[in-house]
């Protein structure tokens, strides 16, 4: 049994203001009710009462994760780079990893994540099929260099996550396991009172197939999530655009070049097109009759055919009256990542003309047409331009553009990407309407790795057959400390937090008001009651502390239940007991006060 907290020997100081670089709610109140203090941007300290919200809710986890069969284990975060390099992921994940060298100049890194150790741990101790399914997971502090660390735990550069990796024989297993443990974050997130949605995802540097994150809707969230009627939501990046219906273009003139002089912009060729070709069915020249060809940059990392990362010129065709969303493109692209081409890049390729570009030049009809270019850059089309739709686009020639050029007809690409911003209004990817936009907060991700782990680490065992194969794997993550910051986010008032009550410091704050010594052996007496009784209780035995700010500070640090010991007590034996919003307020005799307080409390569990 814990013994009380008392305000006058706590750790603790409270602040009235906000601090000046707080710029979320969790992270101005985690400060002032003294759960935190800031050592560095995205760095923190933990402090008595954050680290207690913290073990209660890794304990949370653990009990739901345990439940499923995984086993803990525990690695360093200080890791050698071999392991990383044998993935990929040395490279991969670029300035955001913190590496570093020892005093023999050998290299380390701050691990973001520990796929690779695990993936060895088990090679290490396991070689057959009897041996599986295994799932192990830790919950273990990871290190990320932020860019900009902001809204407090949300994005900081340590953090604290549970991770847990599941190895089967096969595919089904991998599957049986993904469930499993997902059907255990929707339990962790809903004992824990904090909303959640499942939303569909890219997998990214991690790798795999299959892979859901689990987003705390929030309007300070920095993902934004997209939702169908149906319910079903979508990462943006993993937003699909359900197939367009091909156009028939049997009637569509032929392809045609004309002279567009000085119509280097989406408005410049609107406006030329209006004035010199005017529509035959009458309608405007808009920007969504215009093909835009964008010019982009893919920094590969190295791989079996580059000892060294390097940069690839593509092409991507979008409506002109869409704009490229370079987060959803590089999706599909990862591990390599974009960026936009250079001057020097751009020189390079001749055929590539300034505001006139088109797709002639590039991709599978320039392969097969082009006499002049030695290797034509690929070329992408986004998935809202259908086969048989026709364009108005640049012909590859300064000052010409080419009008009824048609997809499927007059060009190809090399294929179909998800390229554009996604807006309000755009078809759901099951069909079932239009997609609306929501923020979130990514609280959790699971994965289905498959075997790019296995693979390139070599974790076999010997199946049922005495045949050697690779280890199905699944991961699973959960960001512990972020899902404290948006538990305080959504569980406070303007006067403080408001923890639930599974996981708050304490079950009650006692507060004892007046200058009277026999005030204070009631309180003493009520404390060692609810004690005994089991419940955790801070009490506030501050002698030379005005009421006014005994009950700030209470209303600030956040317990569910108040109890104040005070002026009504002496003069007619009560005590008040109130939630801690200040809701069902009651007066309680003194005998028999512990009692009502810890039915109270259980009540809310």
């Amino acid at each position: 049994m814990s013994k009380a907290l008392r305000m006058s020997s706590m750790f603790l100081r409270t602040l009235r203001e906000d601090p000046a670089d707080a710029d979320v709610d969790s992270d101005k109140l985690l400060q002032r009710a003294g759960y935190l203090r800031k050592t560095a941007p995205g760095i923190w300290t933990w402090l008595p009462l954050g680290l207690t919200v913290l073990n209660k809710i890794e304990a949370v986890i653990r009990e739901e994760i345990n439940g499923i069969g995984a086993q803990e284990v525990h690695f360093s975060g200080l890791q050698p780079r071999e392991p990383y390099e044998a993935t990929h992921r040395w490279e991969e994940y670029g300035e955001g990893m913190f590496k570093l060298k020892d005093r023999h100049q050998n290299d380390f890194l701050l691990a973001p994540t520990h796929e690779e150790m695990f993936t060895l741990l088990v090679k290490d101790m396991y070689s057959s099929y009897k041996d599986l399914p295994v799932t192990l997971y830790q919950i273990q502090t990871k290190y990320r260099d932020e860019a900009r660390p902001r809204a407090g735990l949300i994005r900081g550069r340590e953090f604290i996550m549970k991770d847990a990796y599941s190895f089967t024989v096969d595919e089904e297993g991998m599957k049986r396991c993904y469930m499993e443990e997902r059907a255990a974050y929707e339990r962790i997130f809903k004992r824990l009172n904090l909303d959640y949605i499942p939303v569909f995802a890219m997998s990214g540097p991690m790798g795999g197939s299959a892979s859901e994150e689990f987003l705390a809707p929030m309007a300070i969230g920095e993902d934004t999530f997209a939702l169908a009627p149906s319910g079903k939501a979508w990462n943006v990046e993993a937003l699909t655009t359900p197939k367009a219906e091909e156009i028939d273009c049997s009637t569509t003139p032929a392809a045609e070049k004309r002279e567009t002089p000085d119509a280097e912009s989406i408005a410049n060729m609107v406006e030329r097109a209006n004035g010199m070709y005017p529509r035959e069915d009458g309608r405007m020249w808009e920007a969504e009759d215009i093909l835009k060809n964008v010019v982009i940059a893919i920094k590969h990392p190295e791989d079996d055919d580059h000892d060294e990362p390097w940069r690839e010129l593509i092409v991507v065709g979008v409506p002109g009256d869409r704009e490229v969303d370079m987060k959803r493109l590089e999706a599909q692209f990862a591990p390599a990542e974009l960026d936009e081409a250079t001057e020097e890049e751009l020189a390079s390729h001749p055929e590539l003309v300034r505001g006139y570009i088109g797709p002639m030049a590039l991709g599978p009809q320039a392969r097969v047409e082009s006499s002049t270019i030695e290797e034509p850059l690929r070329y992408f089309v986004d998935a809202h331009i259908p086969v048989g739709s026709a364009w108005f686009t640049g012909a590859d020639e300064a000052g010409v553009d080419y009008y009824n050029l048609v997809y499927g007809r007059d060009f190809e690409a090399d294929a179909v990407v998800e390229a554009v911003a996604v807006r309000d209004g755009d078809m759901s990817p099951d069909g079932s309407g239009p997609l609306s936009f929501e923020r979130g907060v990514e609280i959790g991700q699971v994965f289905q790795l498959g075997l790019k782990y296995s693979k390139a680490l070599d974790l076999k065992v010997l199946n049922q057959n005495g045949k050697t194969v690779p280890v199905w794997m699944g991961c699973y993550g959960i960001g512990v400390s972020r899902v404290l910051a948006c538990i305080a986010e959504t569980h406070h008032d303007e006067r403080g937090l408001a923890w639930p009550a599974l996981i708050a410091p304490a079950s009650v704050h006692v507060i004892a008001t007046g200058k009277n010594e026999e005030v204070f052996e009631k309180a003493e007496k009520l404390v060692a009651e609810l004690e005994a009784r089991g419940l955790e209780v801070i009490y506030d035995d501050r002698k030379k502390v005005s009421p006014g700010v005994k009950f700030k500070d209470a209303e600030l640090i956040g317990v569910p239940l108040v109890a104040v010991v005070g002026r009504d007590t002496m003069n007619d034996g009560t005590i008040e007991v109130r939630d801690r919003d200040g809701s069902n307020s009651e007066a309680v005799p003194e005998e028999g006060a512990a009692q009502v307080i810890a039915d109270r409390f259980n009540a809310m569990l």
